[in-house]
């Protein structure tokens, strides 16, 4: 029995008598991703088709284009409204457009359509198909431009925590910004309070400039980037070879070890690894090689499902007792020497077992 969608009143939530009794234990994201796009749930609930560029919101009075879709550094699609200060997937639309709970916003979106798990309530496949057919690019194909400025103190200072000095921040081919624009819009600018900066990738391609931008101050999203998946961040300034290299999650933990005196690249995201090709050449340019990633449990669980592949790299854990969830962090709690001795630790553990 599935819902007719052309008859859904999406003005106000459907009615049903205990959401969180009926659905919140036996719904997830990933359930309702099994029976349709996120293409397909955006645009039911937001009720406009997902494409590039900017447009009115459509959950607010909006006299001029300030929102627009794109995907995370995770992959994932997203709706961001620059004036109302909105930003999240489908499920995170529903809970603003409705005023609801994260399970009552599960629970809406399995009703509208039809969606009961371990109840005879099948999805109407045709009645969905007909509602959209759309399909939303990844950011890797946008154009991101920007326009560089001076660090300032603050900036400076900030990145100062980590152990990151000026040198390396240029080394690395960090800029402060100004301006960021996405697919020739202007699509955020910096403030006093909220800084962003762009990692820029070097290639032969001058006409297709490569950025990931950092919003280390927001905590809605971090980064967005046209970066390939393919490109491992660090890469231009890691030795021809050498006893150890790390391979960690982030170009800002690689900038904390380079600091170190510790060579480290890091993948585009924490959920992609180097190629098994890369790897082999890795392996024959450095004797060890270490796995460094968040100690929290999407860390640890991405650190083993790369050890089950490669046997041969070598974790390194922060323990529990310091509270820190990666090297940067760890190396802003504790100080350089601390942080050096905890990678050296390690490197004896292992260099000497």
């Amino acid at each position: 029995m599935g819902v007719n969608l052309s008859k859904v009143d999406v003005s106000s939530p459907p009615l049903i008598a205990d959401y969180d009794s009926v659905f919140s234990e036996k719904l997830t994201q990933e359930l309702l991703l099994r029976y349709n796009s996120e293409e397909t749930y955006m645009e039911h609930y937001l009720g406009i088709p997902v494409k590039k560029g900017l447009f009115k919101s459509p959950l607010r009075k909006d006299n001029t284009p300030t929102c627009a879709f794109f995907r995370d550094s995770a992959g994932r699609l997203v709706f961001k409204d620059f004036r109302g200060d909105f930003y999240g997937n489908f499920i995170e639309v529903v809970k603003y457009k409705y005023n609801v709970s994260y399970s009552k916003a599960l629970a809406i979106i399995a009703n509208d359509f039809g969606i009961r798990k371990n109840i005879n309530f099948p999805v109407n496949k045709s009645c969905i198909k007909e509602y959209t057919n759309s399909k939303f690019e990844k950011t890797e194909g946008s154009i991101i431009k920007v326009k560089v400025k001076d660090f300032t103190e603050e900036e400076l200072k900030w990145w100062g925590k980590f152990g990151i000095s000026l040198n390396t921040l240029k080394k690395f081919f960090v800029f402060s910004l100004e301006l960021v624009y996405l697919n020739n819009e202007i699509f955020s600018f910096s403030t006093s309070k909220k800084f962003q900066f762009g990692y820029y990738y070097p290639t032969k391609d001058k006409e297709k400039q490569l950025w990931k931008i950092y919003y280390p101050m927001n905590k809605k999203y971090r980064f967005i980037t046209n970066y390939k998946k393919s490109i491992i961040q660090g890469i231009h300034n890691m030795p021809k070879n050498g006893e150890y290299l790390v391979i960690t999650k982030s170009l800002k933990d690689v900038m904390c070890l380079y600091e170190l005196g510790i060579p480290a690249i890091a993948p585009n995201s924490e959920n992609q690894f180097v190629s098994d090709i890369l790897y082999s050449k890795l392996k024959e340019r450095f004797k060890k090689i270490f796995l460094f990633y968040d100690s929290d449990l999407a860390g640890i669980s991405n650190m083993n499902k790369i050890r089950k592949k490669f046997s041969d790299i070598l974790p390194i854990y922060i323990p529990r007792r310091y509270k820190a969830k990666d090297i940067s962090d760890f190396y802003s709690k504790y100080g350089s020497l601390k942080t050096f001795d905890l990678i050296e630790n390690t490197k004896r553990l292992y260099l000497n077992g």
